[in-house]
């Protein structure tokens, strides 16, 4: 068994949680701070996107060489691009930066009066058709999870600190998505279990994507197999990045706050791989 294999799932298990971190700040916060997400959301891209071409595909390409890094980079664009084809989900701040709370009405005022009697007057959208919302939404991600729960068990594989800089721009990402999950099943339902309950669960998906990557890639662990791994993560991030997280950080704000996240997290990847002397 590989010396990180331990190490690798219990990132890709705590990358998962952040999820459900996600739906707690949803319990919790009336709104999130459009320039804090506008930046964290760029910041996540900014590691995404930097690893995925300095560490990633450049160790493809020094194993396999170009033309083959490029192919296996390329399928895990594909990849993904497919699935989000078939499988769409919606990611916050999408829609014009807008938090979801906002369709069942003011928090402070659904705490105080009760979800069940503001439903009852008309308030915000009606019940059931939050709670459908919430549970496409929740199955949605929990699908997109799969592979970036891979990515997060390949790269922790490949090296710790690597694992660890994968798993810091998904926890990132998935808080935002568990937001997205919480909220309507919350609004619908006046539940804080069953809110937290369904971002759990699709949150785990990305624990399940890191077994099922151990599974397969365990016994098939050689330098060749791990370079084409490789080069096909990185194509899977820099994916989500262009489709998910900078869409969404400039909905949240449209000044420099996005860019200012991306090249900040750029920098700082740059800066910790130059420390590891990688």
């Amino acid at each position: 068994m590989h010396g990180n294999f331990w190490f690798a799932l219990g990132l890709s298990a705590a990358a998962a949680t952040a999820t459900t971190l996600g739906s707690l700040l949803g319990m919790l916060v009336h709104r999130p701070g459009t320039r804090f997400m506008a930046f964290s959301l760029g910041f996540s891209a900014g590691v995404m996107m930097f690893v995925s071409f300095a560490e990633l595909l450049w160790s493809s390409i020094h194993e396999i060489g170009f033309a083959y890094a490029t192919v296996g980079f390329f399928g895990g664009l594909l990849l993904m691009f497919v699935i989000d084809i078939v499988v769409p989900h919606t990611f916050i701040g999408e829609h014009g930066g807008t938090n979801p709370a906002a369709e069942c009405g003011d928090w402070a005022e659904g705490r105080r009066m009760g979800w069940r009697h503001r439903h009852q007057h008309g308030a915000g959208l009606e019940p059931a058709r939050l709670l459908r919302a919430g549970l496409m939404i929740a199955l949605g991600i929990g699908i997109h999870n799969l592979p970036e729960g891979m990515a997060t068990f390949t790269g922790a594989i490949k090296s710790r600190g690597l694992g660890i800089a994968i798993a810091a721009a998904i926890a990132l990402h998935n808080i935002p998505e568990g937001l997205a999950v919480a909220v309507p099943v919350f609004c619908a339902t006046g539940s804080r279990g069953k809110a937290l309950g369904w971002s759990a669960i699709s949150g785990g998906a990305e624990l399940l994507g890191a077994l099922l990557a151990a599974a397969v890639l365990m016994p098939l662990l050689t330098p060749v197999f791990l370079a084409w791994v490789l080069a096909a993560v990185a194509g899977l991030m820099v994916f989500v990045s262009l489709d998910e997280l900078i869409p969404g950080s400039y909905a949240y704000d449209r000044e420099h706050f996005s860019v200012a996240g991306v090249i900040s997290g750029m920098a700082l990847m740059a800066i910790s791989i130059w420390l590891l002397g990688k």
